[in-house]
Parts: structure tokens; sequence; C-alpha cells
């Protein structure tokens, strides 16, 4: 059956179509559009206006590919802006409109349980148990199992509500650096009281934030997935790219061959917060995965 999955999270909408028949999976499709939806929500509660025409005409760029596709079964999942957004029937009923499905609201809860089976479909059962880390726009997953999610927590920690409510300068000041880590250790302690974060014994990072400390740690000249997917990342790596990121002005990060421009201006707080994960867990690497709840939606089809 060819499925498509679209996860519209606070930074980006992505697009994953597949034929799914039994175990076997193909990929047809997968792109992203990056629309900052959750633009402000951190501060006002609400969508703006702007935030959700630029969504709302990403998702008729996907309606026409998945037209063309031929896709039997859609599934569409918004998250942590969306969730904490009072109008967001602004979007929803946009979204209707357009795809002729209702997207679904999934709780923080349901984010992790589908970004654990994506992300660890591509590794041994004998590397569990795992802890997978999504850090998205709004939020952040923490995910811990062996074949399945047995702890997990979502903490508001994401890259664009980091950005937004600690960083005005461009690099950050020590101060609004500072700001933010105390505000990314607090909630790292929140999401151990309920995941064993250290027990794991293997670290999964998922989505953009950690793929681009990926892609800068293995010093790519320009993003690829192929070499990203399951690429081991030292923690002494992941805190060298974070340090690298935060002292970086909006241009020098922009220049970065590997740097998707609509990341460029959050991935310094994204990165802040990996490096901190890391610290938290003990963890001596990372192991960067590209398949995440976009794959987990598929297979859930």
């Amino acid at each position: 059956m060819r499925v498509a999955a679209i996860d519209c999270g606070t930074n980006s909408i992505r697009l994953l179509i597949a034929d799914i028949e039994g175990n076997s999976f193909r990929e047809v499709l997968r792109t992203m559009e990056i629309v900052r939806l959750g633009q402000g929500v951190d501060k006002t509660g609400e969508f703006h206006p702007d935030a959700i025409a630029r969504t709302l005409a990403a998702v008729d760029l996907f309606a026409a590919e998945i037209a063309r596709k031929g896709v039997q079964k859609i599934r569409f999942c918004a998250t942590s802006a969306t969730r904490d957004a009072t109008n967001r029937h602004l979007f929803i009923d946009g979204v209707k409109e357009r795809l002729g499905i209702e997207p679904e609201v999934i709780s923080g809860e349901e984010e992790a349980a589908l970004s654990f089976a994506g992300a660890i479909q591509d590794l041994p059962q004998e590397d569990g148990p795992f802890l997978v880390i999504d850090i998205g726009g709004g939020s952040t997953e923490f995910v811990y199992g062996q074949s399945s999610v047995e702890f997990a927590k979502s903490v508001n920690i994401g890259c664009v509500r980091m950005s937004e409510r600690h960083f005005t300068q461009d690099p950050a000041g020590a101060q609004e650096i500072e700001a933010a880590r105390s505000d990314i250790q607090e909630a790292i302690k929140i999401a151990a009281s309920i995941v064993p974060i250290t027990k794991a014994k293997t670290l999964i990072a998922v989505a953009g934030t950690a793929t681009t400390v990926a892609a800068a740690a293995l010093d790519l000249s320009e993003y690829d997935r192929h070499s990203i997917h399951l690429s081991r990342i030292s923690a002494e790596k992941t805190h060298i790219a974070s340090q690298r990121f935060l002292s970086m002005n909006r241009e020098e990060r922009l220049a970065l061959g590997y740097m998707h421009p609509g990341r460029v201006d959050v991935i310094a707080a994204g990165s802040l917060v990996l490096s901190e994960i890391m610290k938290a867990t003990g963890a001596k690497e990372f192991v960067a995965c590209e398949s995440d709840i976009l794959d987990g939606m598929a297979w859930s089809i």
C-alpha cells in the first residue's frame, strides 16, 4: 500500500511517501519545508497569521505530490506548537480543506512512541535498551525502551522555543546562553524523574538539530543523509559543534554547506539542548538517525 505521513512540528513540516507491504518498506519521497509554524507561540499562546499562511502553502505543495504519486492513505500529525496554540482550529480547518483529512494533534507521549518506533528500526535489538531523543522546535521527547516504549516524557525545550525565549543577540551573549542552559537543565531533570536517562546502552538522537550536529561533527561539505544515518558522534564532538554554533553569527552559520537555511536561526539553541542532554545522560556518543516520527507514522498506517 502506498501511504503518506505528514509531520507538522514547530519549525518544519515534512512529508514521507512510502510503499509498505508486510515488513517491507520502500521510500518513494521524503521532503521538508521550514515553515516556523510555532513563531511566537511560546509568548502569545496562538499562531501568527503569517505562520499559518506559510504552513498551508507547504500543505498545498504536499497535496500536489500526494495526488501525483497515487497515495492511498494519509496520516497527518501535528505536535508541540499546535498543542499550545489557542487558535489551532484555523490551521486544522485549512489542512482539512486541502487534504480532506483531519490532522491529529497528538500528545507528547504519542509523539514519543512514534519517534521511538521510527528510530530503532535500523538498529539491532542487542544495542538496546535505547534512549531516543527527539529535539523538535517546541519540545524535546525522551523515550526509553528495548523493543517498545517503557518510559517517555515530553518537555518544552525545543530549538525554536529556546531561541525565542532566550536569544536576542547574534551570536547569543554569555548571559543568554547561561539562562538557556539553566532552563534546559531544569527540563532534563523533569524528564529524568520519569525516564531512566542514564541506563540506556545506546542513545539515539533524531530530527534536524541532531542530524545537523552530526553533519558538523563529520565535517561534511554538504548535507548527506546517507552519511549521517547511523553515524556515531562522540560527546566531545557534540560539545565542540554546539560551542561553534553558539559562537557564530547568522552569516557564518548560513555559509556552512550542510546547514538548511531554515535551521540557521535555531541551531545554536538546539545544539545546546543536545549538548546538555549528552552531559546529563553520561553517554559517550549518540547515534544520529534519519528515521524518526515520520517513519513511525508510516508504519502505523
